[in-house]
């Protein structure tokens, strides 16, 4: 799984797009030193607010809910300061935060996938998109699951689309792998499934037992040919791209799943709705059949039968 630092994102962005120049001092609503104690200590805590940065409390005022005032609170470092509107229970025990989010606009349910090679029926209503490193063993449940059982229990029903995520902070041969799949994906989709199907199976012999990163890049790129060869590529191009090594279109998927709150990878988009690790296939199978039924699809009816795998990899 990825380890990845604390990040202040979403305070990050309500400072960031809220910041106005000039700091204002503001008269305080809540007169007990105490419970404007426990506001503060409380609204750091949940949002990881650095202590360089000021709360004040700002001016206590009456809402539309039943119960509940409304309490301004800034955020300031510096010339720069951010206003968070909460609620405050009128018995001073409760606080809370109402915020509005657009359902127009769900970058989960928007993710480009132009070009990218398609496992499934093109034309399916649903589509299961997942951010996949190729050295992840946690990714190599998550693909075996999928691939044959629920290609399998869905047939035509679903589409299945891979996008790139090597951690490679802890899977030095992942970014690599990631790049050679590409470059088979530019000319075949069956052979990018065929190389994602099989480093998948292989991982381990990839890695090597001298756990040699060199090795594991010239195996990469050996195996990429292979698959070349079986679905006849043109291998003077398949050549220049594996030489090449172009990490941009690699890079810019991994900025987009950070950029969606991905932690780890595997990481599941369905229709939208988020699957964070290699969860037990019945999970997804539930959250695929929410989709199929919100797209006025029936799911099968009954569980699938076990499903012997073929050889992954052609």
């Amino acid at each position: 799984m990825r380890l990845v630092p604390i990040r202040l994102a979403w305070f990050s962005a309500v400072f960031l797009l809220a910041a106005t120049i000039g700091c204002k001092a503001q008269e305080t609503g809540i007169k007990d030193p105490v419970l404007a104690r426990r506001i503060e200590v409380l609204v750091r805590g949940k949002f990881n607010i650095p202590p360089d940065y000021t709360v004040t409390l700002g001016a206590r005022k009456p809402s539309d809910l039943p119960g509940y005032d409304k309490l301004q609170l800034t955020v300031a470092r510096g010339a720069r300061s951010s206003n968070i509107d909460f609620l405050i229970s009128t018995d001073n025990k409760s606080l809370a935060r109402l915020e509005t989010f657009d359902l127009s606009k769900i970058p989960a349910q928007n993710i480009p996938v132009a070009d990218r090679p398609i496992r499934g029926n093109p034309a399916a209503k649903v589509t299961v998109i997942n951010f996949d490193d190729l050295e992840c063993p946690y990714c190599a449940r998550m693909h075996e699951q999928l691939f044959p059982a629920t290609l399998e229990r869905y047939k035509d029903k679903v589409r299945f689309i891979y996008k790139d995520d090597p951690l490679t902070e802890i899977h030095p041969w992942a970014l690599h792998a990631a790049v050679d799949s590409n470059c088979l994906a530019s000319q075949n989709g069956s052979a990018y499934w065929g190389y994602v199907d099989y480093l998948h199976a292989h991982g381990q012999e990839v890695t090597g037992p001298d756990r040699n990163a060199q090795k594991s890049n010239e195996m990469l790129d050996k195996i990429a040919r292979e698959q070349g060869k079986i679905f006849s590529l043109d291998a003077a191009k398949l050549d220049a791209c594996l030489q090449k090594q172009d990490e941009t279109a690699v890079r810019s998927s991994m900025d987009e799943a950070e950029s969606l709150g991905v932690e780890g990878t595997p990481f599941l988009f369905i229709d939208g709705e988020r699957i964070n690790g290699a969860m037990p296939a019945e999970q997804v199978w539930a959250a695929i059949d929410r989709a199929l039924r919100a797209a006025g699809e029936e799911p099968p009816q009954t569980p699938a039968k076990p499903i012997s795998a073929p050889p992954l990899g052609k």
